[in-house]
């Protein structure tokens, strides 16, 4: 698969995992109880607390801005600031997500990844996730792609 693609369709996930995260604010409790944010974030969110909103709606923009990168790294869009770094960045973020989440809930005692100690099968799904991710971005070659204009 050409990094093009490669990096596209990283960028595609990652934008949609951003609107997720909007969607999860939107959803509200039960949404934020779905997708694995704890029990004590979909509390503070049925009390009106801000926080909940606040860092779900942080992680969508985070997720925007390295999606935009990769659309920057496959061409899609003008080159980014610092976009060789940034995209080598990202991919070990997702790696380390992806190779680490799993052990540290099982080996951490802590009550929030005790919670997610008991949703091994979206542990498992997000962290593969996160591993199919780092490659998109890890592999984006030796030189930039080309911007394709028309």
């Amino acid at each position: 698969m050409k990094r093009r693609t490669l990096l596209t369709v990283g960028g595609c996930l990652t934008a949609a995992a951003s609107a997720l995260h909007v969607g999860i604010v939107l959803g509200g409790p039960p949404w934020y109880r779905f997708f694995g944010a704890g029990e004590a974030m979909a509390q503070m969110a049925q009390r009106g607390a801000p926080a909940p909103a606040v860092i779900t709606l942080g992680i969508a923009t985070a997720l925007a801005i390295c999606a935009g990168y990769a659309f920057a790294g496959a061409g899609l869009i003008r080159p980014l600031p610092l976009q060789r770094p940034a995209l080598t960045a990202i991919a070990t973020v997702f790696f380390v997500r992806g190779l680490f989440g799993i052990p540290v809930v099982l080996l951490v005692n802590d009550p929030y990844l005790l919670e997610l100690r008991a949703r091994m099968p979206f542990m498992v799904v997000t962290s593969a996730i996160c591993l199919v991710l780092g490659v998109c971005y890890a592999l984006q070659g030796e030189k930039p792609v080309e911007r394709h204009t028309l």
